[in-house]
């Protein structure tokens, strides 16, 4: 199986300004193979946000390493692994520019990773694909191609932000709670919708959910984590045999 991004004794240390030095991430190792849905569950402080911040290169390790399509990226910063991954944040406002129409966010997002020079933008050339695109998401965002950004409801951003983060297929789609400022119709709605891109698109992703349901639908492999580490991998049989009750247990 090919392997995707592989984190080998990665460990996060912070200063909290007096002499006490707290682990937030402690000693984690995790294979993430092509194709892999993972879902993460975890309290507050168990380390789920810090995971994603080290492999996206927002957050460095203070030891450990990471790979992505075995290139160590250990010491590469964000914007040099952006050819590799795209992210959907929580917050519905952090993943577009909100002055800027919805197809030219989705015309950036064409280009991620690129080197750009000048060059007019011809944004007409892309009205049909930019429209089909939008058409998928079933909230009227094809409508909207010419409305800012800023003046769209929060369950379209986000959506918007699903597509422009899967435009151009990414190796690894990073989803960091990105349902969870929605209201419950809403959410469900976007986790169908991301389901469906992930199946399609055949894409490798790591989601964090707070929502055990949707940990326990969606994904073939399942993170638990507490204090920095993963106390659980489970597969999809193992996955398929769990409930509800199951989950809270394992935060006993």
């Amino acid at each position: 199986m090919k392997e995707i991004v592989q984190l080998k004794k990665a460990t996060v240390q912070v200063n909290n300004g007096f002499t006490d030095v707290k682990t937030i991430l402690d000693d984690v190792s995790l294979t993430i193979y092509e194709h892999d849905f993972l879902t993460i569950l975890g309290g507050n402080g168990a380390g789920k946000s810090t995971l994603f911040n080290v492999i996206a290169g927002t957050l460095p390790l203070s030891s450990g390493s990471i790979t992505i399509l075995g290139e160590d990226v250990t010491a590469l910063p964000a914007e040099k692994r952006a050819k590799y991954l795209s992210r959907v944040f929580q917050d519905p406002k952090m993943g577009t520019a909100p002055r800027m129409t919805v197809a030219e966010n989705l015309l950036i997002a064409l280009h991620r990773g690129e080197k750009r020079g000048l060059a007019a933008r011809k944004i007409h050339h892309y009205s049909e694909k930019f429209t089909d695109l939008t058409g998928q998401t079933g909230n009227g965002l094809e409508k909207h191609l010419d409305t800012p950004t800023g003046l769209l409801s929060g369950g379209q951003r986000q959506a918007l932000s699903l597509l422009m983060a899967t435009l151009k297929r990414p190796e690894l789609l990073l989803l960091d709670e990105h349902t969870a400022a929605l209201d419950p119709k809403t959410s469900v709605a976007l986790m169908e919708l991301t389901d469906t891109f992930i199946r399609q698109q055949k894409l490798t992703s790591l989601m964090i959910t707070h929502h055990m349901e949707d940990a326990l639908k969606y994904g073939n492999r399942l993170i638990v984590m507490k204090d920095g580490s993963i106390i659980q991998d489970l597969n999809q049989e193992e996955k398929a045999q769990m409930t509800i009750a199951d989950y809270y247990q394992l935060f006993e």
